[in-house]
């Protein structure tokens, strides 16, 4: 019976594609006078492959973008603006919050693992209108760990008060979400994406309005075991 469901946060419940795209353009607008001598398209095609979906964090990102453009701001000001302004450009993926609370409606604990920085992280989540919604939230830079180190995972599910195998992940990489999580026995969802092919979990989505099929799926599936045994 599954009792509990753990989110990844980025390209899982956030399109940070989406996010990034809609804040860089917005930066562009403002400090356009000092990015003006760079071609918008330029700009934001730069930042996106510096940026490495979000694997390289923004001091190094905007370190290479003020020394190969001769941007003329110092680059922990854009820095500090990426702290601040991000969360406003939060692009939620379709049907996050009425797929929440249909999970919340079944009485399933929910909960995040997201790899990122404290408060930035949590700014984000607020941002979605979803911590409410949620029974546990860990932030790697606030634990000490990280994703695909399991002892997070085991965390989380202390928290929940949940065992491996009463619980589902949903996650967008193939490492550190799948395959983490199926090493500790709980059941493992993909969230679809492009830059990723052949992810070995046990059930794959393209929205996450599919998560409460697969929830009543392993409802219904549990329910015949135990009619089957009476």
């Amino acid at each position: 019976m599954i009792k509990a469901v753990i989110f990844d946060l980025d390209g899982t419940l956030l399109n940070r594609d989406a996010s990034v795209i809609s804040f860089g353009s917005n930066q562009y607008d403002r400090y356009r006078d000092v990015f003006g001598h760079i071609p918008k398209q330029q700009y934001m095609s730069k930042f996106i492959e510096y940026d490495c979906r979000g694997y390289v964090w923004k001091d190094k990102v905007y370190q290479q973008l003020v020394k190969e453009y001769q941007i003329q701001v110092p680059w922990e000001t854009l820095l500090q603006d990426y702290m601040e302004n991000f969360k406003r450009h939060c692009v939620p993926f379709p049907h996050l919050e009425s797929m929440l609370e249909t999970l919340k409606n079944r009485s399933l604990k929910l909960g995040i693992i997201s790899n990122g920085r404290e408060p930035f992280q949590s700014k984000n989540i607020s941002a979605l209108e979803i911590d409410h919604l949620f029974d546990t939230i860990l932030i790697s830079e606030s634990e000490g760990i990280k994703k695909p180190d399991p002892l997070i995972f085991q965390r989380a599910l202390e928290r929940l008060n949940v065992q491996a195998s009463e619980s589902m992940y949903v996650g967008d990489h193939p490492v550190n979400d799948v395959k983490a999580a199926r090493s500790l026995g709980m059941l493992s969802v993909w969230k679809k994406d492009n830059h990723w092919e052949d992810v070995n979990a046990d059930y794959c989505i393209d929205d996450l309005s599919e998560l409460s099929a697969i929830v009543e799926e392993l409802t219904s599936c549990k329910n015949k075991q135990l009619l089957d045994c009476e």
